[in-house]
């Protein structure tokens, strides 16, 4: 299975977090993601002002374990698998505070803070989501997981506090506690302004107020970052979230072959001069006029005919082959790998389905007849075993989830002023003037492959050259 979800990161980006969910009964896993862009002719995007390089450039990704799912409840007490994980390997780090250990316990507190994260967002979500009669119960319930939670983890710190524990391993259960409250509280935060119109849920949103307090008390006592340290909490997510992260370091695909045709082509534009050399020199004899003329004429165009068969094998490589290629890994051993390529396409070679798909977006009748409309075409093919993904796993890991950023930067530079002028008449026939926003929308159509379901999403991207102003999902 595959799970798209779209948001905008900050006022140039755009977001696209792709899950790859494996079949826990299927070996091997194979999925493949296409996206087509469309972009407006006055824009200006075109292959000549932005190359491959250039959209490499303005994409970010990263690739990471998609992370083990738990409901709040079941993270602490009884068989919770994460909090006995923990506990147990401080124990151990305790009795015997060996490298692996120390390592051991490591990685099971930042599993422990980054499960707690995903958990929360989850639960918040569900509980703004759901009916005013259940919320009462559902906050109640979400302050006292929460509360167990970060109690549990803050208790930790009696059993790891003995002479023998590395002082790096106290500096990581710091870092992952701290993380732990800061994100107990912006998730907290939000329930609660989301409850701040509801005065029925006045007893609920004290139970929010109070647990937060305790945090900030836990959090001054051991001087923990401030509310205000947003460059902080960046970098303990960071440091939190890098157990889930993977290895996939890019290099060219098809790069051996590229070499070969380009030699070949060296070689037939050789083959070229030689002959017409050898003929005038068989015809004429040696050192005359035209055989110098002829030498200079096959030399030049030796040339033309080697940039020609370079072009020609150009694109047969680019359509069997990808730009880029990586090994995807965990803990230096390979787990699957991965296949990227971004090209400019003529509207005639893109599905009729994504036309299709691409016209119901149009915002006025005329826009589905426009053909000088640009399409880009970013595709990725990934690959995962799953077998070798869960060798020694101390969680179930459902897949990964490939976060691809995409900067809109490039596509600003030849709009309009954010804001034009309109003059009008109004209702008592007076002329006005009035500011009105001068947007662009650029689709955007992802097709995405699984076995052998195939399915799409279609996305109006709203953008002026202030920025992005919003993301609208199209239903199909």
């Amino acid at each position: 299975m595959i799970d798209i979800k779209t948001k905008i990161h900050d006022k140039f980006s755009i977001e696209f977090k792709v899950g790859f969910v494996t079949r826990r009964k299927a070996k091997k896993n194979d999925f493949s993601v296409a996206m087509w862009i469309f972009v407006p002719d006055s824009l200006d995007i075109t292959p000549a002002t932005y190359s491959k390089q250039d959209f490499y450039r303005d994409v970010k990704t990263n690739i990471r374990l998609i992370t083990p799912s738990f409901i709040l409840r079941d993270i602490v007490g009884g068989q919770a698998l994460p909090y006995n994980n923990v506990k147990n390997a401080a124990i151990t780090m305790a009795s015997d505070p060996s490298r692996s250990h120390s390592t051991d316990f490591i990685y099971q507190a930042k599993m422990f803070a980054a499960i707690v994260k995903s958990s929360l967002r989850d639960e918040c979500n569900y509980i703004i989501a759901a009916d005013n009669e259940d919320q009462a119960k559902l906050v109640s319930n979400y302050v006292q997981n929460l509360r167990g939670i970060v109690n549990a983890f803050k208790d930790l710190k009696m059993l790891i506090s003995t002479p023998s524990v590395p002082s790096y391993a106290i500096e990581a259960y710091n870092m992952a506690c701290d993380f732990l409250c800061t994100v107990s509280n912006q998730h907290s935060l939000k329930l609660l302004k989301s409850l701040k119109t509801k005065k029925s849920m006045n007893a609920q949103k004290q139970e929010i107020v109070d647990l937060v307090s305790e945090i900030n008390a836990l959090r001054h006592a051991r001087g923990y970052s401030s509310t205000a340290d947003v460059y902080k909490h960046g970098v303990l997510k960071k440091y939190v979230e890098s157990q889930l992260y993977l290895r996939v370091p890019k290099k060219r695909d098809g790069f051996l072959v590229e070499q070969a045709y380009y030699s070949l082509a060296a070689g037939l534009a050789m083959i070229f001069a030689t002959v017409i050399a050898w003929a005038f020199q068989s015809y004429f004899g040696q050192f005359t006029w035209p055989l110098f003329l002829a030498l200079i004429i096959s030399y030049m165009m030796k040339d033309r005919i080697k940039d020609l068969m370079r072009y020609w094998f150009a694109h047969r490589i680019s359509n069997n082959y990808y730009d880029n290629k990586a090994k995807i890994s965990l803990n230096n051993k390979q787990i699957g790998k991965l296949k990227e390529a971004m090209d400019f396409i003529q509207r005639s070679k893109v599905p009729q389905e994504v036309l299709k798909i691409r016209k119901t977006g149009a915002l006025i009748p005329s826009e589905n007849v426009r053909l000088g409309e640009k399409v880009i075409l970013y595709r990725k093919k990934v690959y995962i075993d799953r077998d070798k993904m869960m060798e020694n796993a101390s969680y179930n890991y459902s897949g990964v989830n490939d976060i691809i950023r995409l900067h809109m930067n490039s596509f600003m530079h030849k709009m309009d002023n954010p804001q034009v002028s309109i003059d009008y008449l109004d209702e008592n026939g007076k002329l006005k003037t009035a500011l009105c926003p001068k947007d662009y929308y650029i689709n955007i159509v992802l097709e995405y492959r699984y076995d052998s379901i195939v399915d799409y999403k279609h996305l109006i991207i709203t953008l002026n050259r202030e920025g992005i102003s919003s993301i609208e999902e199209r239903n199909i």
